[in-house]
C-alpha cells in the first residue's frame, strides 16, 4: 500500500456511476461492478462508494447493491449514502464494507457518529464534509448536496466531528469538484492542521501534480479522485483508469 492513500471516489445514482461538476449535472460514467473490476486489476488500495441521492430521497442504503459491490471489491471499501441508524451501519459492515461515511447524518444526527464509533471503532467512521464559499467568499459547511448552508465554519465543524468519534474526514471542496482545477490547498491545510485524524482531500484533482501539491502543502493524509480516474482527459470520454503505482511512488516519496 502507498504511504499516502490515493482513492477512487465513485458516485452512484439511479443504478449507475455518474460524475458531477460542483455537485451538479451528473453525467453517466458506467456500471459500478465493471469499474470495480478494473480497479481490482489496477491494484487500487482503497475505494469510496457514495450513493449521492439516497439521503435527498429519504432512501435507506440499498443493501443488495452494497453487497454486490463489497463482494466484488478486493480492496477496503467505504460506503456512504442514506445511513440514518446504527442498525443500518451494522448491516453494511456485515456484508463486507470496512468503513461507513456520514454526511447528512453528521449534520442532522451527529450522535450517530459517536454511537458508531463506540459500537464498531473509530477506524470505520468517516465523516464527509462538503465545503462551499458563500456569497461573500467565506467557506461554510453545506448539506443536502451543497444546497443548504449550515453556517458552520469548516475548521470548527471538523474538530467537532473528531471529538464525536470520526476516524477520518473526507473533505470535499464543492467549488472545485469536477473542475480539474486542482485541490483547495488552503482549505485542506487549515483542516489538516486543526485535527489529529487523517484528512482525505477531494474535489478538483486534474493531474498527478495536484496530488503531490495537496499532500506536500495541504498536509492531506490521503487523496480521493473522481474525474481523473473515470475520464481519459478533461473534455474527453469515459475511461476507468488509475495512475501507475510507479508514478505515484515517485510523486509521494
Amino acid at each position: 500500500m502507498l504511504a499516502t492513500r490515493v482513492i477512487p471516489c465513485l458516485l452512484y445514482q439511479d443504478g449507475s456511476l455518474v460524475k458531477t461538476v460542483r455537485f451538479k449535472n451528473p453525467s453517466y460514467v458506467g456500471d459500478a461492478i465493471n469499474a470495480i473490476k478494473i480497479y481490482n486489476e489496477k491494484e487500487v488500495d482503497e475505494l469510496i462508494f457514495l450513493d449521492i441521492t439516497a439521503s435527498a430521497e429519504n432512501r435507506a442504503p440499498d443493501l443488495e447493491i452494497i453487497k454486490q459491490i463489497a463482494s466484488e471489491c478486493f480492496m477496503p471499501l467505504a460506503y456512504g449514502g442514506g445511513i440514518t441508524s446504527l442498525e443500518q451501519v451494522r448491516e453494511i459492515l456485515r456484508v463486507g464494507v470496512e468503513k461507513v461515511s456520514f454526511n447528512s447524518a453528521a449534520i442532522n444526527n451527529p450522535q450517530l457518529i459517536t454511537e458508531t464509533a463506540k459500537a464498531f471503532g473509530t477506524q470505520c467512521v468517516v465523516v464527509s464534509i462538503d465545503v462551499k464559499k458563500n456569497f461573500w467568499g467565506k467557506p461554510e459547511v453545506y448539506g443536502d448536496r451543497a444546497t443548504q448552508s449550515t453556517k458552520e465554519n469548516p475548521v470548527g465543524f471538523a474538530r467537532r466531528m473528531e471529538d464525536l468519534g470520526a476516524g477520518e474526514l473526507l473533505l470535499t471542496s464543492v467549488d472545485r469538484e469536477g473542475t480539474w482545477e486542482g485541490f483547495d490547498i488552503e482549505l485542506v491545510g487549515k483542516i489538516s492542521n486543526a485535527v489529529k485524524i487523517p484528512v482525505i482531500a477531494h474535489g478538483g484533482g486534474g493531474k498527478l501534480g495536484d496530488i503531490q501539491d495537496v499532500v506536500k502543502f495541504g498536509k492531506a493524509a490521503a487523496v480521493a479522485l473522481g474525474s481523473l480516474v473515470v475520464y481519459q482527459k478533461k473534455g474527453m470520454g469515459v475511461l476507468i483508469n488509475f495512475p501507475k503505482r510507479k508514478n505515484l511512488l515517485e510523486l509521494l516519496s
